[in-house]
């Protein structure tokens, strides 16, 4: 029996490549925090003053954490909402066909995937509805035919 044919393969391989881009995630921070320490200790040695360079990470640590515009948030919600929801009715229809066709009783996994297509998109949709409504608390109104 070969160690590929179980149907476990495909779960342990999803949980480690999660675990696999948690760590290199982390990796990555650790990597960026060292190499910042050793430009700061570079500048030290080249006999930058302090408050210098200290002014100089601040203003690149502003630069990483650009504020982000909430229409644009709020489009991008809008536009992913659209397409999960538009792929998910696909995905169902052609499941329905394909096991209306065939009548192989299977094909209906593709209208499962589907199914969970369509659940995030109104997701994305609620969520989209909620970002709006803060919106309109801080006194940005959103067109609603203008954001359709």
């Amino acid at each position: 029996m070969n160690a590929f044919d179980s149907p476990f393969v495909i779960p342990v391989a999803g949980c480690v490549m999660i675990l696999g881009l948690g760590v290199a995630g982390i990796y990555s921070e650790i990597r960026n925090k060292e190499l910042r320490s050793q430009e700061r200790i570079a500048m030290l040695q080249r006999g930058v003053p302090l408050a210098d360079i200290e002014r100089m990470m601040v203003q690149s640590a502003e630069e990483e954490k650009k504020v982000r515009d909430p229409l644009r948030s709020l489009a991008n919600a809008r536009r992913t909402a659209i397409v999960l929801l538009s792929v998910g009715l696909g995905l169902v229809a052609f499941g329905l066909m394909l096991e209306w066709i065939l009548q192989i009783r299977e094909t209906l996994v593709v209208s499962g995937v589907g199914v969970i297509n369509l659940c995030i998109g109104l997701g994305f949709l609620v969520d989209y509805n909620m970002q709006k409504r803060e919106l309109s608390r801080f006194g940005m109104e959103v067109d609603s035919e203008a954001s359709l």
